[in-house]
Formats: structure tokens, sequence, C-alpha cells
């Protein structure tokens, strides 16, 4: 169980928002590299890179940040002698070119949001470019997908989507509850194992995580496909240590 430091971004700065919402942004760093540098010398084996405001704009917005925060990854592994650290980056992807620019620039996974809901022709194209490095993310609220940085609702079912997506070659799903992302509230556990049961690609958790025992929970279930969580709010505030958190992941996963 991979636990995945969250570091989310706009107008430059490292923020956490409340339920998507842009105007409930908390600023935890006006450097998101030294940020993530932190979150690596805690542990961090996967990084997860959000551009809200290009979620918004629906074009890239924050590239800068996201290329100091690749050389600072790229030199931690080189520096540590360990092998490449894996960071995917999602918000405001819509083109091809723009893939092949994140990724040519280091970045080894690009989540196809609100894209892919709206244009699943534009993600099977991504698929066939750039095999086993596109991931679909998919925001839900009561079984439904949001779009467009979670501000509209489609009548989409969340399960039938991620066959779709599957289908289509993604390498996994992040799912992200709505209603409780940057609540820690804990995760919908439900919800995420009946998603992870319905298709053979990996399913990383996302929002709501709180405490350890909201790990622990994930773990129990990992075995139906779920292979990380993205941790947000909690890391940030203090009621998960990261560290410690994902060796008791690690011990749990190996008993």
């Amino acid at each position: 169980m991979l636990l995945i430091p969250a570091i989310d971004l706009k107008d430059g700065h490292c923020v956490r928002l409340k339920q998507g919402d842009m105007n409930q942004a908390t600023v935890f760093s006006e450097n998101p590299a030294e940020m993530a540098l932190h979150w690596l010398k805690q542990g961090a084996r996967r990084l997860h890179l959000v551009d809200l405001n290009g979620a918004f704009a629906g074009k890239p917005k924050n590239e800068p940040a996201v290329r100091a925060i690749l050389k600072v990854v790229q030199n931690f592994a080189l520096e540590n002698d360990i092998p490449e650290i894996p960071v995917q980056l999602g918000g405001g992807i819509r083109d091809l070119d723009t893939i092949e620019r994140y990724l040519d620039d280091g970045l080894s996974y690009i989540i196809i949001g609100t894209a892919a809901v709206k244009n699943p022709g534009f993600l099977q194209d991504a698929c066939c470019a750039f095999p086993g490095q596109i991931i679909v993310g998919l925001d839900a609220k009561d079984g439904k997908v949001a779009t467009d940085g979670w501000s509209k609702l489609s009548g989409h079912d969340v399960i039938d989507l991620a066959q779709k997506f599957e289908d289509y070659g993604v390498e996994s799903i992040v799912y992200t509850d709505i209603g409780r992302d940057g609540m820690m509230g804990g995760v919908n556990l439900e919800a995420t194992v009946k998603l992870a049961q319905a298709i053979k690609i990996p399913v990383i958790a996302s929002g709501g995580v709180h405490q350890l025992k909201d790990v622990e929970a994930l773990c129990a279930v990992q075995d139906n496909g779920i292979e990380g969580v993205i941790c947000g709010r909690s890391i940030y505030e203090g009621t998960l240590d990261l560290q410690s958190a994902q060796l008791r992941a690690d011990a749990l996963t190996n008993s």
C-alpha cells in the first residue's frame, strides 16, 4: 500500500482545498519544490501533483512549479542512489502535446479527469500514444462522476466509466469521493472496494484520509486491487505521520 503525498498547486503555491472549493484554499507552502523534498525525506515513494488552476482553466497553469518539483525529485533519487521516484500529475491536461511535453519533463504518469469523461476519444488516443503512463481520475459523489474541477455532476456511473476506460488501456484509476476530500472524515471504503472489485487495473484511493486507522482499514482491503492512497490535509495538519504510516502499511502488507 503506497501512501502518496498530494501537492496541490494554486498560483505557484502548495495548498489544500475543502471539497474542491478554490475559495477555501489553505496555503501550506509557498515553495512546492521544498514541500516535495520534505515528503521524499519522510519516505514518500511516489508524489501526486494537481494543477488546480489548470483544472479550472482547461490548460496547464503551474508548469514552472511542476518542473521545479521534478528537478528536486530527480536530484533526491541520484543523491540517495535509489530508483526513479514516480511523479503523477493531473489538472487541465486536454491534448497529446501537453502530455508529451510533461512526460519529456520527467513525469511518470499523466492523470486525465474531465477530458476522459467529456472526450473519451482523446483518452483512447492518449493510451495508444503513451501506453502505461495514463491514469484516469474519477471524482464522484454518490456514485456519479463530477467534472470541471468538481463544479459539475455528470450522469455517468463511476463503475461503468471505469470499465470502459480499462478497455482503453489506462494504467490505473484514482478514485476520489469529493464529499470527503479535504474533510478528513475517513475514506469511503465501501465505494472504493466496490470499484476495485469491478475492474482488473489498480485503484488509488483518494479523499478523506484522517489518521492511521484509515490507512489500516485500506490495508485490510487492498487485496481487492487497491494499490495506494493519496494523502493530503491529514499529513499537512499532522493528524497522520507519513513516515510511520508507510512503515505500518508495509508491516501489514508483509504480515
